[in-house]
């Protein structure tokens, strides 16, 4: 196998859609437009041109809403986001991608161009049922 073979990049295992939400949404109103429910996160969009996108996975509002008890109506996705999201580009290979995620401990990234728009999300699932398999 030649080199250009066993290069795999985020692009080629992404998932090209996603759902981008306000940050001053509420959890039930951000979780009632989710389409992409297969993505298990959502991505909070800038604010303006010098903010940066934030990211909320499902397992945060588990933990942050759901076990504490908190109403999904009074909880802001602002409140329970991270911000700024860790972001890849979609040049990056999938095993640069893959040790990035374990040094920093997520588990899905937004895939940012470089004109500095999303334009998918890549998870550690992605990376290996996509890209591994295409290595072997």
């Amino acid at each position: 196998m030649n080199n250009k073979q066993s290069f795999i990049t985020v692009k080629d295992v992404m998932k090209e859609k996603f759902d981008l939400v306000e940050g001053i949404a509420t959890v039930r109103q951000a979780l009632e437009v989710m389409r992409y429910v297969e993505t298990k996160c959502l991505i909070v969009d800038k604010r303006d041109e010098y903010d940066e996108y934030g990211i909320v996975v499902i397992a945060d509002i588990a933990r942050q809403v759901l076990a504490v008890n908190r109403s999904p109506d009074r909880v802001s996705i602002y409140e329970v986001m991270t911000k700024p999201a860790v972001t890849v580009h979609p040049e990056m290979g999938i095993r640069h991608a893959s040790a990035l995620f374990g040094r920093l401990g997520l588990s899905r990234a937004p895939v940012v161009n470089h004109d500095g728009r999303v334009v998918g999300i890549v998870s550690y699932t992605d990376m290996v049922m996509k890209g591994l398999l295409k290595l072997v």
